[in-house]
């Protein structure tokens, strides 16, 4: 997606609100929302609990050093999402090389993973008794396909399922693989056909336009994602709309099917329509009077896990060429390891070292989630000197962040507690879930951006249904060439 092509503009849509529009949070897609609202000539007021704008895709900053919580590549096949993000950042969205892999028993391997890789780099030995699984797999697939394990292993064989995705998955949720639903196995690693892919390496088949393919440039702000949404927020208040921190959302009051005010703290919150990117969990939770009992207790099944992560500075540059790296060695706690100076040139002050992201995933209660930084600024030096990538580098700072909430949690049978409260959320006519949290789905930013733009058109007179926004796997590590790379921000 280089810059030579002619940038599309965002229709700019006509007609006021008939009031103001009030928006809980100021993530990804609060803050579109409340950006397409002000620049149309309307007054948004956007309340957010921390003191920062971005949520999960903030930029964090220690020491001049620049840390993205998670890793967020820009790559969208929506032009309404990539018209804002050029109009936004302008000259300052950059196009980068991506290479990424995984780190399994001292060796590292192509990611998204290609199964032809995998075989040569596993050896011989292995590589016979992982095909062997395969066969199995194929000739007598499981019966149960509901659960992430059992789709996996019908495509891959248990073999691969364990060296491969068992660990990763297992530290991204905490849970066993065989309690996660197979909707997440199916929006990540649909498409990839190991049969077909081990022929190629063999020379029994001949590539074509349907063999899948690496995305290998992505774009991104040139001091990471919390560039484009300090913008987005400084805009929102520049044209006139508000965005107020430290201001919780603590009770929505509704009547005869709508919202009739809400409120932060003892502070009203007077508005003809509401949009919710708060966790969708909390905004059940907040309501006056309490949603029914099947609803609430559908509130309570549904979890997310927390991101940690430990930013590490080390005394040298160019420590790896990989952007990030995932850890699927069960021997350590982290899971993904990013190097920043690889997404920007710019994240990092000092050209003779390098910013490092350590990456944890942790529930309420966990050891690692309620350890003092000292402890995890030591666990996180000591891991990454064991996976070989330090070198002869020394950790000269850290710095610990905690993201609460991060992660919806995509446990089986999670579908019928969220389409519970998708139906009663549904009986209050001027209130729009948008956004990850706001609809407990794993979106990537483009997706959470366009249901913020989708939902405003629906303020005046669209008639969208914003939950059939969707993730795919398409637009997420893999392509069908020779189709531009043009799907989610991740």
């Amino acid at each position: 997606m280089g810059h030579a092509r002619r940038r599309p503009r965002l229709p700019r849509a006509g007609g006021a609100l008939s009031g103001r529009t009030v928006i809980f949070g100021a993530g990804p897609a609060g803050l579109a929302a409340a950006y397409t609202l002000a620049r149309a000539g309307e007054a948004p007021l956007v309340i957010e609990r921390s003191g920062v704008v971005g949520g999960i895709s903030r930029t964090v900053e220690f020491d001049g050093y620049r840390f993205d919580l998670g890793g967020h590549r820009f790559f969208t096949r929506f032009p309404e999402v990539q018209a804002l993000w050029e109009e936004v950042l302008g000259g300052d969205f950059l196009d980068r090389p991506r290479l990424s892999r995984i780190l399994y028993d001292g060796r590292f391997f192509d990611y998204p993973l290609r199964p032809a890789n995998a075989l040569r780099t596993l050896g011989a030995r292995e590589s016979v008794a992982c095909m062997a699984s395969y066969a199995r797999a194929r000739v007598a697939p499981r019966g149960d396909e509901a659960t992430f394990e059992g789709w996996v292993q019908n495509r891959f064989g248990t073999r691969l399922f364990d060296r491969f995705f068992r660990s990763y998955t297992e530290k991204v949720w905490g849970i066993p693989t065989a309690e996660i639903g197979a909707e997440w196995a199916s929006q990540r690693i649909k498409n990839l056909d190991l049969g077909v892919a081990v022929a190629q390496a063999l020379r029994l088949r001949r590539r074509d336009t349907d063999v899948t393919s690496l995305i290998e440039r992505f774009q991104y702000p040139r001091t990471g994602p919390g560039l484009l949404y300090d913008r987005m927020a400084a805009r929102v208040v520049a044209d006139g709309g508000e965005v107020r921190f430290r201001a919780p959302l603590t009770r929505v009051e509704h009547a005869g099917g709508r919202v009739t005010r809400a409120w932060t703290g003892e502070t009203p919150l007077n508005g003809a329509a509401f949009l919710s990117s708060m966790p969708l969990t909390h905004l059940v939770e907040a309501m006056d009077p309490p949603a029914p009992e099947a609803v609430r207790a559908a509130a309570r099944a549904l979890t997310f896990r927390h991101l940690l992560l430990v930013g590490v500075v080390v005394d040298r540059p160019e420590l790896f060429p990989d952007t990030w790296i995932y850890v699927h060695d069960a021997r350590l706690r982290v899971g993904r390891i990013q190097n920043f100076g690889n997404w920007s040139p710019y994240m990092v002050p000092d050209t003779t070292s390098s910013g490092i992201g350590m990456e944890y995933f942790c529930s309420d209660g966990d050891a690692l989630w309620t350890a003092d930084d000292e402890t995890l600024s030591r666990l996180a030096t000591t891991e990454l000197a064991a996976t070989g990538l330090l070198g002869a580098g020394r950790v000269v700072r850290t710095h610990v962040v905690r993201v609460p909430r991060a992660y919806p949690v995509y446990r089986r049978g999670y579908e019928a507690h969220l389409a519970t409260l998708v139906g009663w959320l549904r009986t209050l006519t001027n209130l729009q879930p948008i956004g990850r949290y706001g609809m407990f789905k794993y979106n990537n930013a483009d997706h959470s951006i366009l249901t913020a733009l989708l939902a405003v058109e629906n303020l005046r007179g669209a008639g969208h249904d914003v939950w059939a926004v969707n993730t795919d796997s398409d637009y997420q590590e893999i392509r069908r060439a020779p189709a531009p790379a043009r799907g989610g921000a991740s």
